[in-house]
């Protein structure tokens, strides 16, 4: 009888020990903070996680999407990681809104390449690693961010896509993230007139869309930039792939943009870019006969904030509580 009370009373401690682990370990995962930094490049808007602030993070595509959303998170185009690499000055990740692994994002890399000079990875300059492939940017004393591209991959100008009743004159350059690059004008209704008076008056959103979706670019997609040049500046509105939707500037775009430009209109280097939050970017670069070479995107990256969210309240199933790519 004894030795049955004893029994009883060991299973019972095992099972109070047990019981308080687990609540002490709930609670400090209910507890448990990511530090992040908020940074803008022109209006294309990012979350920054530094790992030397945040040595164990592990993001699911289902928290990206839950970070992104501007309701029920904390609102952004894309999520940056940056950490510490033996190759170069630092390693840089980047994730679309959508919760996908993304290319290459001209904006976000100037703002982390502004973040790696405010947090002592680089001392005005260094190189960095992104998708396996290394690049190069620079801080200037106005607080401007360079990012240097690495050449153009691919580039196809005046082909024709037909999208609904329009005729579109097109032009394509892959230049770490794929574009097409698309002159206002150029967008033709079946009576062969413009179909629209001005960059202003294009519906980004819904035309720009349904170009990425189209069968002729199945099935990843691509960025779709609509431009207009005025009083030789170039004007650019974008629907970018992975955030789907319109977004405030494309760095990628931007320069993919000025390049077809440089071909099509003699733009010459530095191109003037004015993005859709009225930004400027400068895009530079030199052109030898059938190549660009020593491409730059040049441009303002501010940290508009930092902060800490509280993990288990990041919302990884947005199912029921709202369209991730409707948002204003």
């Amino acid at each position: 009888m004894l030795k049955k009370y004893k029994t009883l009373n060991i299973a019972k401690v095992c099972y109070f020990l047990l019981h308080s682990f687990l609540l002490k370990a709930k609670l400090v995962f209910a507890m448990e903070k990511i530090s992040f930094n908020k940074y803008t490049g022109a209006g294309n808007d990012f979350i920054l996680f530094d790992r030397k602030e945040n040595r164990n993070l592990m993001l699911t595509p289902g928290m990206i999407r839950g970070l992104c959303h501007r309701r029920f998170g904390i609102g952004a185009d894309g999520i940056l990681v940056i950490g510490e690499d033996k190759n170069s000055s630092f390693l840089m990740e980047y994730y679309n809104a959508d919760g996908s692994t993304g290319t290459l994002c001209g904006n976000g890399a100037r703002c982390a390449i502004k973040h790696a000079g405010e947090s002592g990875y680089i001392n005005g300059k260094g190189n960095f690693y992104c998708n396996g492939n290394e690049y190069f940017g620079e801080i200037f004393q106005n607080g401007y961010v360079e990012f240097a591209l690495n050449d153009v991959t691919d580039l196809r100008t005046d082909f024709s896509i037909k999208q609904d009743e329009l005729s579109i004159n097109a032009h394509y350059a892959e230049n770490g993230s794929p574009h097409l690059v698309i002159f206002c004008e150029d967008i033709r209704n079946e009576s062969g007139k413009m179909a629209f008076d001005d960059l202003d008056t294009v519906p980004v959103y819904e035309l720009g869309r349904k170009i990425r979706y189209h069968k002729n670019f199945a099935p990843a997609g691509l960025n779709v930039n609509f431009i207009a040049i005025k009083e030789n500046k170039l004007y650019i509105r974008t629907y970018e792939r992975g955030v789907e939707n319109e977004t405030l500037a494309c760095g990628t775009g931007s320069t993919a943009s000025a390049l077809i430009a440089s071909l099509k209109c003699d733009l010459h280097s530095p191109v003037s870019v004015i993005v859709k939050s009225g930004a400027e970017l400068k895009v530079k670069f030199e052109y030898k006969p059938g190549r660009f070479e020593k491409i730059s995107l040049t441009g303002p990256a501010e940290k508009v904030y930092n902060g800490e969210i509280f993990k288990n309240k990041i919302i990884e199933d947005l199912d029921g509580k709202s369209d991730l790519f409707d948002q204003v």
